[in-house]
């Protein structure tokens, strides 16, 4: 424990959970090895705000699922800030039925503001995407492990965090919405986002102590060093999972959902 180190207030945990501190291809690469990604959803097209493969996690096949903002501004606007549309939430649904099939644990990489709420999304079932995503993960028989690595916003972050395990990055955030959006409808004045940010319990910290989350990863290290604590961690987890009877898994996981 560093005891000189200044506590974040929420709303400075907001602020920097939504700096491009660590893009999903930089945390893939630096997890796993010979990840090889896949496109499409096999029936409207493809996202780009999703990066989906498999990998090795060391000698430990996976499948990768990874929501992405973007670096250049040419990729934040086709990637929408990481604002997933339906075709990325069922190229997921995709690669989480071939896991299924293949017996790969699943590990879903979050960063985002929540899903893309635009006409042509709604029109396409933004909706029942998320809520397939969702049910789908409940049914899994293999172990699924969710990092919120920035903005875990809304369903649009849930969709791929019904997980068993649910790991945030200490300057990470969880919510069921934005603070400028809890203060629009709280208080009718967005500008009250940062008191928003200090009553909703969206840091590490506070989910990791209600139970929302199961493990807070801390920063306080170099990105290589990051990295390796993360993929430690990982490993020794997936190991762990793959031990429960596939049935025992399901039902530890759905249970874990319940008591919410």
């Amino acid at each position: 424990m560093n005891l000189f180190k200044r506590e974040l207030d929420p709303a400075e945990i907001v602020a920097k959970s939504r700096e491009d501190r660590y893009p999903a291809n930089y945390i893939i690469q630096s997890l796993f090895s010979d990840f090889f990604e896949m496109h499409g959803d096999r029936l409207n097209g493809d996202d780009p705000s999703i990066i989906a493969g498999v990998a090795m996690l060391n000698e430990q096949p996976v499948t990768v699922i990874a929501i992405d903002k973007g670096v250049t501004l040419d990729e934040k606007v086709a990637k929408r800030n990481g604002s997933p549309t339906p075709n990325g939430y069922r190229k997921a649904q995709r690669m989480m039925e071939q896991a299924e099939k293949f017996r790969r644990p699943i590990i879903t990489l979050i960063n985002t503001p929540g899903a893309y709420p635009g006409k042509e999304a709604e029109e396409n079932g933004q909706g029942e995407a998320i809520a397939q995503s969702i049910l789908k993960s409940m049914q899994l028989t293999v172990p699924i492990i969710a990092i919120i690595y920035g903005e875990g916003g809304s369903g649009g972050a849930l969709a791929l965090a019904t997980a068993d395990e649910v790991w945030m990055l200490e300057n990470a955030t969880y919510s069921v919405l934005s603070p400028e959006g809890f203060a629009s409808i709280l208080w009718k004045d967005g500008k009250r986002s940062d008191e928003a940010a200090r009553i909703m319990g969206l840091t590490a910290n506070e989910l990791f102590d209600q139970g929302v989350i199961d493990y807070v990863i801390p920063e306080g290290w170099t990105k290589r060093r990051l990295m390796r604590l993360i993929q430690l961690r990982l490993e020794q987890s997936i190991e762990r999972l793959m031990k429960y009877d596939p049935n025992e898994l399901v039902a530890r996981r759905q249970q874990r959902f319940r008591k919410f």
